[in-house]
């Protein structure tokens, strides 16, 4: 029988595990400035660039802010820069516009097969299911379907949904302590429903994005299943490949 051999972990790369521990713990907060490379060095007994390269590398992923002159902060959601790390929806012409989100219900169920196995829950686990809109100057453009574990989510509702002036990320970051990682997406085109066309303000059976999303928060937990619906009428996706 063939035995693996251990996988070799550069320095950096265990430093960078090791500070994603003090993230998830809660240890370093949202938008709070972490320790200085020194500190950090003296902390784990390696070198200042050994911490440096961690650093970069987290920065690279969106984990970290670089701000210059007053040095690393864990990324925030509530940063205005990270509006648009998921939504990659851009309107024809120059210039981004904001979107605005208007929830429409909120309401609590028990997972089915498909809920419980995307966000790794047992079957029958308490889910709250959202549905909004999101507007582009005033007008409708993506209707979203949101699935979240209930025992994350406890105390989300149509009310705090309807009175919170951020964004939804942003709302989960500060109310719920829960920061969004990273997403996959699958996409698709699929014809405007009757009652999907009726919210977008568009022609039944028009194409339509299918903009399938799992998004997921440290240690790779997932924590949000969303489905939204695009009209492309007047914006287009992007993605810029590196």
């Amino acid at each position: 029988m063939a035995q693996t051999s251990p996988t070799f972990s550069p320095l950096y790369r265990q430093i960078k595990s090791l500070m994603l521990v003090a993230l998830e713990s809660g240890e370093w907060s949202p938008g709070q400035a972490i320790p200085s490379e020194q500190e950090l060095a003296a902390r784990f007994g390696v070198s200042q660039g050994t911490v440096r390269k961690a650093i970069d590398e987290m920065a690279a992923e969106n984990l970290l802010v670089r701000k210059q002159g007053k040095g690393t902060y864990v990324a925030s959601h509530n940063d205005p820069r990270s509006l648009f790390r998921f939504l990659r929806l851009v309107p024809e012409g120059e210039g981004l516009s904001h979107p605005v989100s208007v929830p429409l219900e909120c309401w609590r169920a028990k997972a089915g097969q498909e809920a419980a196995r995307v966000l790794a829950i047992e079957p029958g686990s308490p889910i709250i299911i959202v549905r909004r809109l999101l507007e582009f100057s005033a007008k409708p453009v993506v209707v979203d379907e949101i699935y979240l574990p209930g025992e994350v989510f406890q105390g989300l509702t149509l009310e705090v949904l309807q009175g919170w002036k951020g964004s939804l990320y942003s709302l989960f970051e500060t109310r719920f302590g829960l920061r969004m990682i990273r997403a996959e997406e699958r996409i698709r085109a699929v014809a405007a429903d009757r009652r999907t066309a009726e919210m977008l303000r568009v022609k039944e059976g028009v194409p339509l994005l299918s903009v399938e999303r799992v998004t997921f928060t440290y240690g790779d937990r997932p924590v949000e299943w969303r489905r939204g619906l695009y009209s492309t009428d007047e914006h287009f996706y992007l993605n810029e490949l590196n």
